[in-house]
């Protein structure tokens, strides 16, 4: 039997073909935003969620650390790597020259920002709740306009391509986390993500946690760090390192890690993406 899949929609996104691509046979289900996908995985309406949570030009997307940082119920199942190929679509008829106005979603603006400022420097840039919104925000604005969305928005809408591929960087990619009641058993090639703050800062606090992994060989794929929404100047980190919380190692760094920390938790441990499913 077919599982069921929310995702961050609507038809048309990327997420969605994120989605298709992790569970071609899945019941999709659409929601209009992030904390509503993860509503649908805790409430256990979806088996799963696809949410955005890392693109390789414009860095993490906050909604979604915010929401694995905030909800207990949820961890990340799988990751999903997908290329970003950005598409300029208009009414048919539409003539570049007439176009004033360029609807998309602000992350898909950002990554495409150098391409707008050299091809349509007079047009307004209008941000969409989606890219598929956006071809739609596109359809009913009384003005000459244009969207930038991916190639299935242009399938599902009926619209024109009037450009391919008008992203800035050739590598732009997106990763999205597969949300889940828990995460994934170990499989020998795994990585975990993990947030934690501190009671009170102090000299050589987060160089000492880190330690933790350096000495253990374990490698660190990435740190940042979010505000608390407590406090200026207090912050959660987050990292993700190469490993599954049930390797001994990865157990006892996370072990001794708790020791200092104020809060900790295990935001998910999945199989490291290889472009197999």
């Amino acid at each position: 039997m077919p599982g069921s899949l929310a995702y961050f929609g609507p038809a048309g996104t990327y997420t969605e073909e994120a989605a298709i691509l992790y569970d071609p046979s899945a019941v999709l289900h659409p929601y209009n935003t992030i904390a509503a996908v993860g509503e649908a995985v805790s409430s256990l309406a979806t088996d799963k969620g696809v949410v955005p949570i890392e693109n390789s030009l414009e860095g993490s997307v906050t909604f979604t650390l915010d929401l694995l940082i905030r909800e207990s119920g949820l961890s990340i199942y799988e990751e999903i790597v997908l290329p970003i190929n950005h598409y300029l679509m208009a009414k048919e008829g539409t003539k570049e020259a007439d176009i004033q106005v360029i609807f998309s979603h602000p992350q898909s603006l950002a990554q495409c920002r150098e391409y707008l400022e050299r091809r349509f420097p007079s047009a307004q840039q209008m941000a969409s709740l989606s890219n598929s919104a956006a071809v739609s925000d596109m359809k009913e604005s009384s003005t000459p306009a244009a969207a930038i969305a991916p190639r299935r928005a242009a399938e599902l809408y009926n619209v024109e391509i009037l450009e391919a591929e008008v992203q800035d960087a050739a590598n732009n990619v997106t990763r999205f986390a597969v949300l889940a009641k828990q995460d994934h058993p170990p499989t020998g090639d795994d990585k975990t993500s993990v947030c934690f703050s501190f009671e009170k800062d102090e000299p050589g606090i987060l160089y000492r946690s880190m330690s933790e992994f350096a000495v253990r060989n374990i490698n660190l794929v990435k740190i940042e760090s979010r505000p608390t929404r407590q406090s200026l100047g207090e912050y959660i980190f987050l990292i993700d390192c190469s490993g599954h919380r049930e390797d001994p190692e990865l157990k006892a760094a996370l072990e001794s890690l708790d020791q200092m920390a104020s809060m900790l938790k295990v935001l998910g441990s999945y199989p490291r993406w290889t472009g197999k499913l």
